[in-house]
């Protein structure tokens, strides 16, 4: 097993789940490949997006079908504005390269707010450390074991 893979596992396991990773040699970098890869919804996928608050890291695990409203996360991380972190930043505060950020087990403590609309299902889909590894879990387990936030997020639709 890879070890960033292990390292989501075993995180999990400290939070008392057991985690089924599965593996696409295809790749399930962005919401749509990781939908068409497990036969789910796009909005079943957890995206884990790391932004920065003025200047402090946030980790946003957002719905596959939404983007996120940047005032809405900068409200919600109390900071006064918030952008998207680059690849180097996101390395830093999660320990992990885009595409394949887990919802937890992270090297640091870093704040993780979640997307209310991922409640509306009853499992969801996230990374698991690499781009081709994911993982189900319910969203009250995501909640739990990331130590996350439940808020609001998502832009409002266009038009």
């Amino acid at each position: 097993m890879h070890p960033n893979v292990s390292r989501v596992v075993e995180a999990a396991a400290d939070h008392g789940l057991e985690i089924d990773v599965r593996r696409f040699p295809a790749g399930t970098r962005t919401a749509a490949d990781a939908a068409r890869a497990v036969g789910c919804d796009v909005a079943q996928i957890v995206k884990s997006l790391v932004f920065v608050a003025d200047e402090r890291p946030v980790i946003a695990l957002v719905s596959g079908a939404n983007r996120v409203d940047l005032d809405k996360l900068a409200a919600a991380a109390s900071a006064g504005s918030a952008r998207r972190a680059d690849g180097d930043e996101a390395r830093a505060a999660t320990g992990f390269a885009i595409g394949g950020v887990p919802p937890f087990g992270h090297i640091a403590g870093t704040a993780v707010l979640v997307d209310r609309d991922l409640e509306t299902h009853d499992v969801v889909w996230a990374a698991a450390g690499l781009p081709d590894a994911v993982f189900a879990i319910s969203p009250a387990d995501l909640v739990r074991a990331s130590g996350g936030t439940v808020v609001d997020l998502a832009e409002a639709p266009a038009g």
